[in-house]
């Protein structure tokens, strides 16, 4: 879909600067001083031929001729970001998207692909606005519409990771036992921890959807491992790390298939 978007205004903004851009260029020749005369013609060129180095080094002039009629520069402004954008140049593409917006902040689209630009720089927080603003000036845009929902959701999952990251599965505020506090106070043990009781939580509820007695067994399981854990913690040849290494990775063993 965003390949076809991408193309879809880049084949706009040749069409219309082909149908306008070179007419209002021709009556600038005729009708202004030879010093502020603006020839289009290479621009004009490098959209037709869909060339983006030469879009890149041609469509400046008619860019930055504030004389120019300003549909005329918003659509080589968006046919040039397209170019940048192609050629991954992210920032200079969004500071065009960004230039035709200010000429027209009326472009759904536009700010549409700016936020997908934004998107993948990982500036989610200006991505979510741009999705937001194309969202609010047409509230049927499917791809701003479908980003946005995604990119939510991201958001709120990493809001989540980051809430629990270096927390154990239990609540250190009220740890006991020498292992808790041990485990509260090493972020890769707390880390440890939470995926093993999350893990365990799948492959226990996955076990009992087809044999309740299976779900039982997984769950006596780490039980007993949790026993084992606790009563080996503190010896001189325990290593607590590696032990809850391999039962994450046991675990995650039974969950693959």
């Amino acid at each position: 879909m965003q390949c076809c978007f991408k193309s879809l205004i880049r084949n706009a903004a040749i069409a219309y600067v082909l149908l306008a851009v070179l007419p209002h260029a021709m009556h600038a020749a005729t009708t202004e001083p030879a010093d502020e005369q603006v020839d289009s013609t290479p621009c004009v060129s490098a959209l037709t031929a869909n060339d983006d180095d030469k879009i890149i080094a041609s469509c400046g002039a008619v860019i930055g001729n504030e004389k120019a009629p300003k549909p005329d520069r918003i659509k080589t402004l968006i046919a040039r970001a397209a170019a940048y954008d192609r050629k991954d140049q992210i920032d200079r593409a969004i500071e065009d998207y960004g230039m035709a917006l200010r000429l027209d902040p009326t472009l759904a689209d536009i700010f549409s692909a700016r936020g997908e630009l934004w998107r993948k720089k990982g500036d989610r927080p200006r991505a979510l606005a741009d999705f937001g603003a194309a969202i609010k000036l047409n509230p049927g845009h499917p791809t701003a519409k479908a980003n946005y929902k995604s990119l939510a959701h991201e958001v709120e999952r990493l809001g989540a990771m980051i809430a629990v990251n270096n927390k154990p599965s239990f609540n250190c505020a009220t740890a006991r036992r020498p292992i808790e506090k041990a485990i509260c106070g090493n972020p890769e043990l707390a880390n440890l921890d939470r995926e093993i009781n999350a893990v365990n939580t799948r492959v226990v509820h996955d076990a009992a959807r087809s044999d309740p007695r299976a779900g039982r067994a997984m769950q006596h399981e780490q039980d007993d491992f949790l026993a084992r854990r606790n009563a080996a913690f503190g010896k001189p040849d325990y290593d607590l790390l590696k032990a809850m290494r391999e039962r994450l990775d046991h675990l995650l063993a039974i969950e693959r298939p």
